[in-house]
Parts: C-alpha cells; structure tokens; sequence
C-alpha cells in the first residue's frame, strides 16, 4: 500500500510560510552576515585583535566536525539497510562517480581556458630563484605524504573506532556502506538495532541545529582572523588573479551547474536561495566541512532520499571538488606566466591530466587546495614549484571561494543522482524548489519516497 503524505507536505509548508514571515533579524542568515561584516571590520582595524579570536572560528568548526561520522554513519546504514534492493547500492555509487568524472573535468578545462584566454600573471616577470619558498616547502612536504596509492589504502580503516575517532570522512563512508549493506541482508532480525539507529539519528540531527545556533560566532572569529593575519590589501598585489578565480567560479556555478540543474528540472538560483545559511557559514568559516551535516539534512528535506544523500554528500566531499579543480589550472598556469615559463599544449594536457587525479581525495577544509596544487606542480616539473610563494598570501581568501563552489556542486550532485534514480519525492521537491519554502525547521523529517 501506499504511505500518504498529504498531511506531512501540508505540515511542512505551513511551518516554512510561518517561519518566512518571521522578523529578518531572527533569521540565522542575517546574524551570520552580521558577524561575517564584524569580522572583518575587527581584522582591518584592529588586526591583532582579528588574529586573536581565530580559536572562536577553530572551535565552531570543531563542534561540527565532531558530529560528521556519526551523521554520516547513521544516515548511510539506516537508508541502505531500509533498502530493498541492495544492489542499487553499486548503481547509485557508479551513477555518482560517472557525475563526478565529469564536472570535475569540465572544472579543471574551464580553469585552463580562463587562464589561457585572461592570462592573469603575464607581465609579473618573476624569477623563481628570488622568491622565499620556507611556508611552500611545508605544503609540498604535506603533497608528497599523499600519493595516489596511500589515499586508496587509507580508504580501509586500521581499526573501526580508528576512523570514528580520526574523523576520516572516507573511511567512515567504506565502513558505513558496508554495514549497512549487512543489515539490509539480515533482514527483519536487524530491525531492533536499526530503530536504535533512527532514534540516535534524530538525535543527532537535533545536536546539529543546536550547534548551528553557534555559527555566527564561528564565523565573526573565523573572518576576523583571515583579514587580520593576511590583511585586505594583500590582495591588490594579485587583484587580477583572485578577480579572475572569482568570475570563473561564478561562470562555472551559474552556467555549467545551472544548465545541468535545469535538467534536473530546478533553478540553480532557488537552490542557492534554499541553502544560504550553509552558504554563508562557508563562506565565513573558509570551510564546506562546517556546512556538511547541514547540507545532508536539508537534502533531504527536499526530497532527495536517505541512502542517495547518504552516498553522495560525503563522498562528493573527497571527489567531487569543482572548485579546487577550477584554482588549480588556473593557479598552474598563473604562475607559468608570472614567471615567464611557456608550456606548450602537450605540457597543458599533462597539467590538466596530473590534477584530475592529485585533486581526488583533497578534503573539502581550509589548506587542502594549496596542498593538491603542491602535488601536482610537484609531478609537472615545467611549472616552478617555487612559485606557489606568490599565491600564499592570497590563497586563504581564494579558499573562500573553492569551498563556497565545491559546496554548491555537492548539492547539485545530490539532486541529479537522485534525479536518475527515479527516487525524488516529487511533493518535497516541489514545496522547495517550486513553491519556495525554504524555512522548514529541523525537527520536520524528510518524507520517505512510497512503498509498495
């Protein structure tokens, strides 16, 4: 028989047109634009002060960060055990990767072409052996501790609690499937545990929002120490590059992905609108990891179902970076320029060709797009390592950026894959990305798709 939804869909879009009618200074978003624009006035004004609260950004993260495994866990073994079809477990992770082979590499040509067409570094005339490279030899140190072949061992975890407790995303997610594909295979005898797992779920659901409530600290501290440490005049010195990365992001964001949410049959504009909290708290806290379990709760609020968001969310986190592959062409090729070094298209090809496989793996936190880029330049010998020192400076307001892009592919990724699977819930969809409520709270669970 089939579940009737009617009265769950009616309950969610009166609660949501309550809360859209709710004073603007009690919305969540506007206190995190508050803080974000207190941040920095702090850090340009008062730089040691800005440096000084990094440990309120450090910390907010942290609260997040302690949350992702098990959100991910339970998330991914209550949907695949629910799953009638474990089978479809295979499809949906080989739909995924297909998707993301694919954006990612049309990231890394767009970038390539940008910086091609724009030329961002011609006319610096570096020369490499005058720059200071103490803090570059630091992330290329950190790139070549993470080759190819120790990332695909250190999927599979040493012990179980070991990844629990390391918080490694990819390790939870191998343990995660798996369990989950056992319950599903035990069958009615794993429904005790599994009803432990929905109700520890909730809970962990209800600890997210509660911490949520903390982001517009996270993001004043975390703001204020970017403009405090690095100042918003460094970026002058390199306007054209981090004007360039910005422009091409947005390009990439508002016609790539939206032509490919079109065919999904949403506005990548309505989506953008649905999640601008997450994005806002990205964006302050240079971080997409601080937005993660929000991103999956809201996912699947609009109908995307558990298992698919379960799989794709965090492992789009590790593959599926559109942004860091847009900075690493165009950073490549920005300091091939600035330092007069011409690479022939052979050369180009191999860049774009070694940063499709160093990008896999980067984690979506602050750092990680500088490191990916050590690597690559690293197995590329015609670009100067060396000249990662004239992008250090501005590479943390860059960050920003990469981590605001790779969060908004992830959730396109989630809608599409969902899209393919035929498992949309078509009235949450519609409630979200058709009627425009965005303000259902946490405590509305997403509605499952019918069962026969």
């Amino acid at each position: 028989m089939h579940r009737q939804r009617g009265s769950t869909i009616a309950i969610l879009t009166s609660v949501a047109a309550a809360r859209e009618r709710r004073p603007f200074y009690r919305q969540l978003y506007f206190w995190v634009v508050v803080a974000i624009i207190a941040g920095g006035l702090i850090g340009h004004f008062a730089p040691g002060t800005g440096v000084a609260l990094k440990p309120l950004g450090d910390g907010f993260i942290k609260l997040v960060k302690m949350v992702i495994a098990p959100v991910i866990f339970l998330t991914i073994v209550t949907g695949i055990a629910g799953m009638r079809d474990v089978g479809s477990v295979g499809r949906v992770a080989g739909k995924a990767f297909a998707y993301f082979f694919t954006l990612s590499t049309l990231a890394l040509i767009l970038g390539l072409v940008v910086a091609n067409v724009v030329q961002p570094g011609r006319g610096l005339n570096i020369d490499p052996a005058t720059l200071v490279t103490g803090e570059v030899d630091i992330y290329v140190a950190k790139a070549a501790d993470a080759s190819i072949t120790g990332f695909l061992s250190g999927i599979i975890p040493d012990t179980i609690a070991g990844a629990f407790a390391e918080g490694n995303l990819l390790q939870v997610l191998f343990f995660s499937i798996s369990f989950g594909i056992a319950l599903a295979l035990v069958g009615e005898r794993a429904r005790p545990l599994m009803k432990v797992f929905e109700s520890a779920g909730a809970g962990m659901f209800k600890l997210v929002e509660i911490f949520m409530k903390a982001a517009p600290i996270g993001a004043f501290g975390a703001f204020a120490f970017t403009i405090g440490k690095y100042g918003v005049g460094s970026i002058a010195n390199l306007a054209a590059l981090v004007a360039t990365f910005y422009l091409t992001a947005l390009v990439f964001v508002l016609v790539i992905l939206g032509l490919v949410a079109r065919l999904a049959g949403f506005s990548i504009l309505t989506l953008i609108r649905f999640l601008r909290e997450e994005l806002l708290l990205v964006f302050g806290t240079s971080s997409s990891e601080s937005a993660l379990p929000s991103l999956m709760e809201k996912m699947e609020r609009a109908g995307c179902p558990k298992p698919i968001v379960g799989l794709v969310v965090p492992t789009g986190y590790s593959f599926n970076l559109d942004g860091t592959n847009i900075y690493m062409t165009l950073a490549a090729l920005f300091i091939a320029q600035a330092t007069n070094t011409e690479l022939t298209l052979g050369e180009q090809v191999m860049l774009l060709l070694v940063a499709m496989v160093s990008s896999k793996g980067a984690a979506g936190v602050t750092g990680a797009g500088f490191i990916t880029l050590a690597a690559t330049l690293s197995i590329v010998p015609s670009v100067p390592v060396a000249g990662m020192a004239l992008i250090l400076g501005v590479d943390r307001f860059m960050s920003e950026c990469r981590a605001l892009t790779n969060f908004v592919g992830n959730a396109v990724a989630c809608v599409v894959v969902s899209r393919w699977e035929g498992g949309i819930d078509e009235e949450c969809f519609a409630a979200v990305f058709t009627r425009r409520e965005f303000g259902a709270p946490n405590l509305i669970a997403p509605v499952e798709a019918d069962v026969d």
